[in-house]
């Protein structure tokens, strides 16, 4: 038809994302609750509470003044909030074409977010190739250095974070494509008793926090007596309802015929989901894994509680170390360290970008 590559992603592609798009919308404004570790790291809720949030103030409340009974009740107004949210943009938001002069008002507010997004991210690579004099003074031939990233690495011990962090994010991820793959199977293929009032908890719980349950989950694993741990990170995250919503969404998309043609062949069901339903998966699968390991390697807060220790501590919480104002802030330095922490998650999301993409295409989420 002689379209363009803008027309085709405006007119066909972007209808075809809407029901993804509305889903990260709903998570965005989930997720804009659980803005608490720049608090916590810059500003400690001030001037005069100025920029105090709910969690931040749960957080403070739970576990600097060890009011826990005022902390709980705060995380039910949280939740509700939440869940008042989640239920008004999915009643609400319809089908939505925009044109005319929307179009281009969209566009160049999509390249206005974009600019935002990046900006910090070319000053933080700016900042940490130059000496600390040009943090603030952009000079076009201003000399290349690698001391910060040295410096950065005398500063902390940085081997050990990275090995808690490897070790946290595969135990975690580990966990839940087992569970998640039982589970999503069970949800697409099974017809048991109760099987659309458990889905239904399941996706309730996209509408939860990790966050708000973070004074019974502390109780939880003081009473295990795991805290200061790798397990106690990673305990509250082996299950997610986003890996088994997904993964039952792809399983769904699988004819039945396939499931026929392995039991005709004598294969039981656990070995038609190995051999049948994981392999057509795996571009779902690595693009949950990419999105789980995103999430709990950048993990702040719950890390921050449970942890007291540099043996059990991951990287966001080993960064700390570079905010401390007693002898000055170096921004080349806080820089070069902030690189090296998301360097890994950038390599590997350059390097998957397309089938990151085309999973979450395919998946057909609706």
């Amino acid at each position: 038809e002689g379209a363009s590559r803008w027309t085709y992603f405006r007119r066909v592609q972007f209808p075809l994302l809407m029901p993804t798009t509305l889903f990260v919308l709903v998570n965005a404004v989930i997720n804009a609750f659980r803005m608490v570790d720049h608090i916590i790291v810059m500003t400690r809720g001030g001037p005069d509470n100025a920029t105090s949030l709910l969690l931040f103030r749960i957080y403070e409340l739970g576990f600097s003044f060890w009011d826990t009974a005022l902390a709980a009740a705060l995380t039910v107004i949280l939740l509700a909030g939440l869940g008042l949210a989640a239920l008004a943009q999915y009643g609400f938001i319809g089908p939505y074409e925009p044109r005319g002069m929307w179009r281009w008002l969209e566009t160049i507010a999509a390249w206005l977010l974009a600019i935002l997004w990046v900006l910090p991210l070319a000053y933080a690579i700016w900042t940490a190739f130059h000496p600390p004099e040009f943090s603030a003074r952009f000079t076009l031939f201003a000399p290349l250095t690698l001391d910060n990233f040295a410096r950065a690495w005398e500063a902390a011990p940085f081997a050990r974070y990275f090995f808690n962090t490897f070790l946290l994010v595969t135990l975690i991820l580990a966990c839940q494509l087992v569970l998640c793959t039982l589970a999503a199977y069970a949800f697409a293929r099974y017809d048991f008793p109760g099987s659309n009032f458990a889905f239904a908890l399941v996706l309730a719980q996209l509408m939860i926090m990790p966050d708000v349950l973070i004074v019974e989950n502390y109780k939880t694993m003081s009473k295990l007596g795991i805290l200061d741990s790798i397990p106690a990170i990673a305990l509250p995250y082996v299950a997610s309802a986003f890996g088994i919503f997904l993964l039952r969404q792809t399983f769904k998309s699988v004819p039945k015929e396939l499931d026929d043609a392995a039991r005709v062949e004598g294969a039981g069901a656990l070995q038609t989901l190995l051999k049948v339903y994981v392999p057509l998966a795996k571009p779902i699968y690595l693009a949950y894994g990419l999105v789980s390991v995103s999430y709990h390697w950048n993990n702040f807060l719950w890390p921050l509680i449970v942890t007291n220790s540099v043996e059990s501590r991951p990287l966001t919480v080993g960064l700390q170390v570079f905010s401390s104002t007693d002898q000055g802030i170096d921004w080349s330095i806080i820089c070069a360290a902030t690189l090296m922490t998301s360097g890994p998650l950038l390599i590997g999301f350059l390097l998957f970008q397309r089938q990151f993409v085309q999973s979450f295409m395919r998946a057909g989420i609706r």
